[in-house]
């Protein structure tokens, strides 16, 4: 039977093969896996089933990959954004750096103001001036104007109708404005506090205030009516902030106005009342005021009043409450002067006050140090003397330069200057003439710096370079011409010129065409 066995195994193994199934066998559903961008992440739960991001970054957790996002909404993918947190369809991106400029904390302009913060991120503006206060700077804003800008540029000898040389036109205000028929003396304030900048423009029957710290558009805020009745001769200085101002009209007396009320004017042209009027003298032709000491010199009052017309003496350290302290009667008339504590080269002399009288026929220095007992120093004339009118001293007090208002008129030739050698005041000396390009008389001077800047009636205001007065040597270097229709030897045209105002406004009261604004070309 053994022979059997084998027959009997195969037949079971035939059995199992051909009836008995395997479970591998059985029926099984396919899944398919949905992987677009082939990053190996399936796509339900991929955060950016678009675009390959195997590492699945999300840097602000918001379940969308960084690079399927656009979180500033510009339509810039973060991946692409150059500032992916702030909007910026553009991509500006000025400095190259990567950094689009709206997210930029870079300095490209290097003003050293970092780019949020710059009002023109484009343009180096350290200041920061945004004049119209719109947070555009005034580099980069296209509706700024230059406060500086000229009215008229001194272009080919004529600025508008005006000819000149190197000093454009800022602004011209005529008397019609002020309803006067005449111009005068001019004088500058300072407001210290504010930094704005102020004319003074006397005239026939009132003096006038006007803000010219923006020059193309000064502000007429207002007048202070003549004490009394109109008079061709109005002037008026300052000191501590309050404006000094004297007439030759009849009785006129001496109007003391606080300047700070000029800070708050509600509705311009104002007009105002003085704050003192000072009646211990009548009438005068010219205030001077030693700002060193708190003095103030009346000159040219009436010759038949106490001093004969000789400077008065009158202490204002209390500006609202000044104090007369006598005068001086043996100069004798005195039509104009200049008052300093002296620091020049005399060393005799140093730490007093000097007055420098222009005294019609002579020049006279006098110490008025001491109010009660004023001394005369020594006296000077010169050729062909008419009429000594003003003057003043260079500014190391070593020459003093004179204007003779009638010599023009009454001897002829141009316009004659006079120079004197001041180094010893007990011995002064002449030093010699210069004469200018026409023969237009000559009026009010002032030095400033290296330059005497003096009005020329119808030859306008002339600026000279004094540099080389030692060696005898002045040249004329610059002018305005208000009075355009010619050169002539009359009483018409600028009267005065003030020059030392920090911003290099220059200002010049003219008597026929009103107040000029003019600088110095660029």
């Amino acid at each position: 039977m053994k022979f059997l066995r084998p027959i009997y195994a195969f037949s079971l193994l035939c059995f199992f093969v051909f009836n008995v199934q395997s479970c591998t066998d059985e029926p099984v559903e396919i899944v398919a896996i949905v992987d677009t961008d082939n990053d190996g992440i399936e796509e339900s739960v991929d955060n950016c089933p678009l675009v390959a991001n195997p590492n699945q970054e999300d840097d602000d957790n918001d379940g969308i990959g960084n690079t399927c996002d656009d979180d500033d909404g510009d339509g810039i993918l973060n991946a692409d954004d150059n500032c992916p947190s702030i909007a910026n369809p553009n991509q500006e991106d000025t400095d190259n750096n990567g950094i689009g400029d709206t997210c930029d904390d870079d300095d490209y302009d290097d003003d050293g103001i970092l780019n949020a913060n710059d009002n023109c991120s484009l343009v180096a503006n350290p200041n920061q001036e945004d004049d119209d206060n719109d947070g555009i700077g005034n580099l980069c804003d296209e509706d700024y104007v230059d406060p500086n800008a000229p009215l008229a540029l001194c272009e080919n000898g004529l600025a508008g109708i005006y000819p000149c040389n190197d000093y454009d036109l800022m602004a011209n205000i005529p008397l019609a404005t002020f309803f006067s028929s005449a111009g005068n003396d001019c004088w500058g304030w300072t407001d210290t506090t504010t930094g704005k900048e102020y004319a003074l423009m006397a005239t026939n029957n009132k003096t006038a205030f006007i803000d010219i710290t923006t020059p193309y558009n000064p502000i007429y805020l207002g007048n202070l009516p003549t004490a009394t009745v109109s008079s061709s001769w109005r002037d008026v200085k300052v000191y501590k902030d309050h404006a000094f101002i004297v007439s030759e009209a009849t009785s006129h007396g001496m109007q003391v106005f606080d300047l700070t009320r000029l800070r708050n004017v509600a509705n311009p042209p104002e007009i105002f009342t003085a704050d003192t009027n000072f009646t211990e003298f009548g009438s005068s032709h010219n205030i001077v005021i030693n700002e060193a000491s708190g003095y103030a010199y009346i000159v040219g009052a009436n010759r038949s009043s106490t001093f004969e017309g000789g400077p008065i003496f009158i202490n204002i350290q209390d500006p609202k409450n000044p104090v007369a302290e006598g005068g001086f009667i043996e100069g004798g008339y005195s039509h104009d002067a200049q008052v300093v504590t002296y620091n020049g080269p005399d060393s005799d002399y140093t730490g007093k006050e000097i007055l420098i009288g222009s005294n019609e026929n002579e020049v006279v220095i006098a110490d008025v140090t001491d109010k009660s007992n004023p001394t005369i120093i020594s006296t000077i004339s010169y050729n062909n003397v008419r009429y000594a009118h003003q003057g003043w001293f260079t500014e190391d007090m070593t020459y003093f330069i004179l204007g003779d208002e009638v010599d023009e008129i009454q001897v002829g030739g141009n316009t004659r200057t006079i120079i004197f050698d001041f180094t010893d005041l007990d011995n002064p000396a002449y030093h010699f003439d210069y004469f200018g390009s026409s023969a237009a008389i000559d009026h009010n001077g002032y030095v400033k710096d290296n330059v005497y800047y003096f009005a020329n009636y119808r030859a306008g205001a002339r600026m000279l370079d004094i540099s080389q007065i030692a060696g005898s040597s002045i040249t004329e270097i610059g002018y305005f011409d208000t009075y355009p229709a010619d050169n002539s030897t009359e009483f018409n045209g600028a009267w005065n010129v003030y020059p030392f105002f920090d911003s290099g406004n220059i200002i010049i009261s003219d008597i026929d065409r009103g107040l000029f604004v003019i600088r110095k070309s660029d």
